[in-house]
């Protein structure tokens, strides 16, 4: 990666697409018998895809959602959208817990799915609303979801993060288009050759792991939770047969990273004010553990859960805390999209993340996961 690059570039900015100028939207509704979106009643949220929610002219609430991206990139989402929906209606446990998809337009990349009335877990995470009991039933779901044997064709290829390329050097095509934190990010993984080898060591386990259908894109803000704590899960793009310790993982690493983001607020501080003060790099410290120890009963409730429906193998704990490292990492990179320059907190996290890719026998115990044998 060249060194010599200074200067930030212009982030990429998500704006709704006019439906206007995207008849395709309304074709597909009509053709499912719904009508045309009611303008004044969608609304558009923000994403690395298209979307829109709202009434159609039958009085239909829909979601429908355009993938963006490549042609194959966009083909090979759609594949997989499609191959959960005909492995899904086999899942007992699983069926009422994901969107109804209503339809598609493969050629247009369109998929339309029944509006779902809920709060997504991002919201209940940061509203401290996310409690004991709805870990444990979403542990359960996605042990459920592991624990079927795979029928028909799927998708068996790895995700494409982490990549083993770019922990060495950033491709020019991406190059230019990341933002200068981006590369501060990338720089900061590329740099630390403890962090690389953790790194290409998981790759190395997931490519032997066993393989069970997953979720591969899991974060709480893919949970709808209904009024009455029912779990629906949502955004099936990334679906395909892969090593189960990523999707455990990857719930762990949202509360680790959540913590980290606490280091700096009031949150499960009770009437204690947070000074305003810069902290100390022991101040840090001793806030984030004390943080990640108000969070991670939550984690050893999905655990909990989990294992009331799958099995895991003897290495899954070392692998789940590993892939809750990479998740820190990954949120690193992604968040560093939105920003100039990463903060102290996204090097927190970072921190965090390295110390779970590096000694995952001995971090396993901190996030609640139990030896297996």
């Amino acid at each position: 990666m060249d060194e010599k690059k200074t200067e930030s570039k212009e982030l990429p900015a998500f704006r709704p697409m006019d439906l206007d100028v995207f008849p395709e939207v309304d074709g597909l509704l009509n053709r499912l018998g719904f009508g045309a979106f009611v303008r004044d009643s969608v609304s558009a949220p923000v994403g690395r895809n298209h979307a829109w929610s709202g009434r159609t002219e039958s009085g239909r609430r829909v979601f429908v959602k355009h993938l963006v991206g490549t042609a194959p990139d966009v083909q090979a989402r759609m594949r997989r959208i499609l191959t959960f929906e005909d492995f899904v209606g086999g899942v007992p446990e699983l069926v009422g817990h994901v969107p109804p998809l209503l339809g598609y337009d493969r050629d247009a990349g369109l998929v339309a799915f029944d509006h779902v009335t809920a709060k997504s877990g991002a919201e209940l995470m940061v509203d401290e609303t996310f409690g004991k009991d709805l870990a444990f039933a979403v542990g359960q779901k996605i042990g459920a979801l592991h624990a079927t044997a795979t029928t028909g064709e799927m998708d068996t290829t790895l995700p494409a993060l982490p990549d083993p390329v770019l922990l060495q050097a950033l491709p020019l095509a991406m190059y230019n288009e990341v933002s200068f934190a981006e590369l501060e990010a990338w720089r900061l993984i590329q740099h630390d050759a403890g962090l690389r080898e953790g790194l290409e060591r998981l790759r190395k386990w997931e490519e032997k792991a066993p393989r069970v259908p997953s979720h591969c894109d899991f974060r709480v803000d893919q949970l709808l939770v209904l009024d009455n704590g029912f779990p629906v899960i949502a955004d099936w793009e990334e679906f395909r047969s892969a090593d189960p310790a990523r999707d455990v993982g990857a719930f762990a690493g949202e509360w680790l990273y959540r913590s980290v983001l606490d280091i700096v607020t009031n949150r499960g501080d009770g009437d204690v004010q947070f000074p305003d003060v810069e902290l100390t790099h022991e101040q840090v410290l001793a806030r984030g553990a004390e943080k990640i120890e108000r969070l991670l009963p939550l984690v050893r409730q999905f655990w909990l859960g989990y294992l009331t429906r799958h099995e895991t193998d003897p290495s899954f704990s070392e692998r789940a805390t590993a892939f809750a490292g990479w998740h820190l990492l990954d949120r690193l990179v992604a968040g560093a999209a939105q920003g100039q320059r990463l903060s102290g907190i996204e090097r927190a996290a970072a921190g965090i993340g390295r110390g779970a890719l590096i000694a995952p026998h001995k971090f396993a115990a901190v996030l609640g996961f139990e030896e297996t044998q």
